[in-house]
Order: C-alpha cells, then sequence, then structure tokens
C-alpha cells in the first residue's frame, strides 16, 4: 500500500487542483450552498477518517440535549438502505450504518438520529417533522459544501495532522490543507492524556489559526470495563482475549491495552469493514472477544458471538472544556 502510494505521487497536482477548483467555486458563489437561520453545526475532517468524529459528535450531544432538541445527520457509510431514514426501534447498522446506528442505540429518543446521503434534503426532512430539532449535527460534512454550516468543527489528529499530510493519493487529505482556513473551531484530538503547553505552541505554530478561529486539544478516555448486551466485566477480569477492530487506526485502543498488560490478540480490519460469514467462523471460536462500540453494533446480533461479545466505551476530554462549551452554546444563543 505504501508503495503504491509512493509511486502515485505524480496524480497529487492533479487532485490538488480539482478539489481547489471545487472550493473555489463554492468561495466565489458560482456553486450554491445552503444558509440556514437555525443552528447547524458540522463536524468534520480533512483527513481519510480517523479523527474522532464520532466521539465529538456524542460530546455534543451530551452537551446539548438538555437543552434543546437535538439531531444528527450522516451521509450512513456502507448501510443497505437508501435515501433519508430516521431512526427508530427498527433500525439495524445495515439500515443507518454503523456510527448512526451507534448514536441510536446510545441516545435512543432522546436525539433524533438520521441518515441521508443528500444533507440538504435531510435537513429538509427533519425541520417538516412534527416536532423538529432546534439543533442539527452534521456528521463527516466538512466536505459537503452544498451546506454552509453556521458553526463547523474541523478535527485533526496528534499523531497525523493535517499540516504535516498530502492530498490523495500519496497523503490522506481529502482537500488541500487551505481548507482548513473555512473552520470556525480546530480541535487536535487523540492527544497524550497530559499535553505540555510546548507541545500545544508548537501545533499552534504549525495551524496558525485565522484570528477568528479557537484551537483545543482533546484526548480519548477508555473505560474501566468492557460490556455486554446484558453484562459486562471489569478490566482486571479479562484476559487472553481477542481484539477485534474495524475501524480506521486501532493503535491508540491497542497502546492502551497494552499498557494494562493485558494477554489478547489482534484481528485487525480494515475502517467499516463488512463481516464475511467466514469471519463469523472464526471469530465463534473464540472464547472471549472484545472490540469498539461501533464495530459491536454490527456484530451484536449474532447470537453464537452474544455471550463472548463485549465493547470497551470511550469518551473524550477537551482541554479548556467551558471554553468550547461556551462557543457551542453562545452560537447557538446568538
Amino acid at each position: 500500500m505504501k508503495f503504491i502510494r509512493t509511486i502515485s505521487f505524480p496524480f497529487v497536482p492533479v487532485y490538488y487542483a480539482v478539489s481547489r477548483l471545487r472550493n473555489m467555486l463554492y468561495d466565489l458563489g458560482l456553486k450554491k450552498s445552503m444558509s440556514y437561520d437555525f443552528p447547524v453545526i458540522c463536524v468534520g475532517n480533512l483527513s481519510v477518517g480517523g479523527t474522532g468524529k464520532t466521539p465529538m459528535i456524542e460530546y455534543l450531544i451530551d452537551v446539548l440535549k438538555t437543552d434543546y432538541r437535538v439531531a444528527t445527520l450522516s451521509r450512513g457509510y456502507k448501510r443497505k438502505s437508501k435515501g433519508f431514514q430516521l431512526a427508530d426501534a427498527t433500525s439495524t447498522a445495515e439500515t443507518l450504518g454503523d456510527e448512526p446506528f451507534q448514536f441510536y442505540n446510545k441516545f435512543k429518543d432522546s436525539v433524533q438520529i438520521a441518515v441521508d446521503a443528500d444533507r440538504v434534503h435531510g435537513i429538509k426532512l427533519l425541520r417538516s417533522l412534527k416536532n423538529p430539532p432546534e439543533v442539527i449535527l452534521l456528521d463527516d460534512a466538512f466536505q459537503h459544501r452544498k451546506v454552509n454550516a453556521g458553526l463547523t468543527i474541523l478535527l485533526t489528529t496528534y499523531q497525523n495532522p493535517f499540516f504535516s499530510d498530502y492530498v490523495l493519493p500519496t497523503g490522506n487529505l481529502r482537500e488541500p490543507k487551505s481548507g482548513a482556513k473555512r473552520a470556525d473551531i480546530i480541535v487536535v484530538t487523540k492527544c497524550p492524556e497530559h499535553i505540555n503547553t510546548e507541545d500545544k505552541k508548537r501545533f499552534l505554530k504549525k495551524i496558525s489559526p485565522e484570528t477568528n478561529q479557537q484551537v483545543f486539544f482533546s484526548a480519548i478516555n477508555y473505560a474501566n470495563e468492557v460490556i455486554a448486551s446484558e453484562n459486562k466485566k471489569g478490566m482486571d477480569e479479562i484476559s487472553n482475549f481477542t481484539l477485534v477492530t474495524g475501524i480506521a487506526n486501532a493503535h491508540p485502543l491497542v497502546d492502551f491495552l497494552n499498557k494494562k498488560h493485558l494477554k489478547f490478540e489482534h484481528l485487525n480490519f480494515k475502517d467499516h469493514h463488512e463481516f464475511s460469514p467466514q469471519d463469523i467462523a472464526t471469530l465463534e471460536k473464540k472464547e472471549l472477544i472484545v472490540t469498539t462500540e461501533k464495530d459491536f453494533m454490527r456484530l451484536r446480533h449474532y447470537d453464537a458471538l452474544k455471550k463472548k461479545l463485549y465493547y470497551l466505551p470511550i469518551h473524550i476530554s477537551i482541554d479548556d472544556a467551558d471554553a468550547f462549551k461556551k462557543l457551542v452554546h453562545n452560537f447557538i444563543k446568538a
């Protein structure tokens, strides 16, 4: 894969030029972008996957759901349904996609969870509901410029920041680095638990934020227990298990488990992996399986796995969280 990316370098200027032209057409108003008179918050990235959009959406839901009617709108990547879908008790990972189904499974009816590849159409249908949302969170929509969100939150990881990357196909950027200037808030995700001041200064210098942009730093926090459909175990109760991941970057999770001195084998699949009958047959032979919450959504309906399948919950913490929450609340009130 690395070799293919290296020899693809001559195509980088082509991808750069096409994506840059597309953004210029939107910036100049030659391509239409919808704006709204109610709060629409976009969470996205410049990179292909793995920046922590799902935990950020969940963080925002927790911040807002007490005071507002909140909806999330996602594309529903790799779902088997078409068009607009609003989550209900009959929904599955196949009809919504794994991440939106995770939102629904966690928050149930306290939040409206919807998917639609056409975000403009999805927003229109959400607002036509009997009890329309007061705030809409757009999941992974930074490049979906048909919608001009009122507040845009751009995520980039501490390990692979956008300013050190290249556009596709050699790098992981969906568009040139200059796209970061469209963000209102930039969050450096997956930071070390105790990031020091010098590291923050280094990132701020590299990001070189505009005067209207705020930069925050966040970290992943893992729970001290793993959870099954009808059971849970403390981290000190599990050993010799199989770790199953189908996410963009499993390294932070693997590092966490290694620091706990736990013994496990790791079955590492690509992001949004669709588990085949052969995969399930392999997993059925394992005694204990620990996975991510996203992968749990896709595996939980297999009867042979229910008694042995657990997921490790995560949440994020944001440095200077009060300032971050104040920015979000002030935008909504305005």
